[in-house]
């Protein structure tokens, strides 16, 4: 049933006391930054930048030695699974701010936007803690998804000295899906909709790719002056700097490159276990998706895959791979 406007007001009102707050103590990363955790990152966004994997490039370069990709920030003082107790069991205020909402009947949620900026370079040694504020919950909204609230936080980031690393701001959006509201206001008492996956997020850079999808490809973006494949895409070539980039559709042949099953948390709109793997395309590229028609105990690193752009319930097409038998 909708709110009542007194009902309404004492839920804003409650919102409202977690603002300007942090979400809890500052939380330390569990390692000091490292060569070998630089090195997977690396590995699996595809990046041989030297300045991240080879110490006498890195020495000769301004850095003067190795540093950590940027892009690391948040990975450093991300919790490992076991430390997750979920939104029924809230550890910090934006889970006491989800639980809140989903209390009164905003059970649906999507990340809108983030961003981050970056102050200086992490160095191995480095020891990184960050400290999350709420900085706003927006009055009511209604969007396209549904009528919520939108959850506004920002993180800040420092090293053992207590300086400034970098900052990430972050955006939800928890909400009633748009039906349910539809039928509440109708009147009607209709059986509540199947949850669906969240849409994946298109922007400038990535909206062509989710185009040649919708085409029925597997896209990779191509650096139409010098010819080298990227992904996942860019505005800029990284080998040669132009910004004439297109796109060529991959077989779909590929291997395993490597993979994990997660069971947890479950997400309305997914089958779980869900067998995320990183898959080694034959044109020299990765690519990150899901595998199916395989039990998790029988995939294994370098089994064969075949791709392809299968369409979901909800109508998203997405590339999907299936062991070649």
């Amino acid at each position: 049933m909708p709110l009542t406007p007194d009902q309404k007001k004492e839920l804003e009102a409650k919102l409202q006391e977690f603002v300007g707050k942090p979400i809890g103590p500052p939380k330390a990363g569990r390692d000091a930054v490292n060569e070998p955790m630089i090195r997977a990152w690396c590995d699996a966004m595809g990046d041989a930048n030297a300045a991240y994997l080879d110490p006498e490039a890195a020495k000769a370069s301004l850095h003067e030695g190795i540093v950590a990709q940027p892009t690391m920030l948040q990975a450093w003082t991300m919790d490992g699974f076991e430390m997750h107790k979920g939104y029924d069991e809230p550890v910090n205020g934006v889970q006491r701010i989800h639980k809140l909402l989903t209390e009164h009947g905003y059970t649906s949620v999507v990340a809108t936007n983030t961003e981050q900026g970056y102050t200086r370079y992490l160095v191995p040694g480095d020891e990184v803690t960050e400290e999350t504020v709420i900085e706003s919950v927006s009055e009511e909204k209604a969007t396209a998804l549904g009528i919520g609230y939108f959850i506004d936080t920002r993180t800040r980031y420092t090293d053992q000295n207590g300086d400034e690393l970098g900052w990430m701001t972050f955006r939800v959006l928890k909400f009633i899906p748009a039906q349910q509201t539809a039928a509440a206001d109708s009147g009607e008492t209709a059986a509540a909709a199947a949850p669906a996956r969240i849409k994946a997020p298109m922007g400038h850079d990535n909206a062509p790719w989710w185009n040649e999808v919708e085409q029925g490809k597997i896209p990779i973006q191509t650096c139409n002056q010098c010819g080298k494949l990227f992904h996942p895409p860019r505005p800029m070539c990284g080998e040669c700097g132009a910004m004439d980039m297109g796109y060529i559709a991959a077989s779909g042949k590929g291997t395993v490159h490597t993979f994990t099953v997660m069971h947890h948390p479950q997400f309305p709109g997914y089958d779980f276990p869900i067998l995320a793997v990183l898959i080694d395309l034959e044109e020299g590229t990765r690519l990150m998706s899901n595998l199916l028609g395989c039990k998790p105990e029988d995939v294994h690193i370098g089994m064969a895959v075949q791709g392809s752009v299968e369409e979901g319930d909800d109508g998203m097409k997405l590339p999907v791979f299936r062991p070649v038998a």
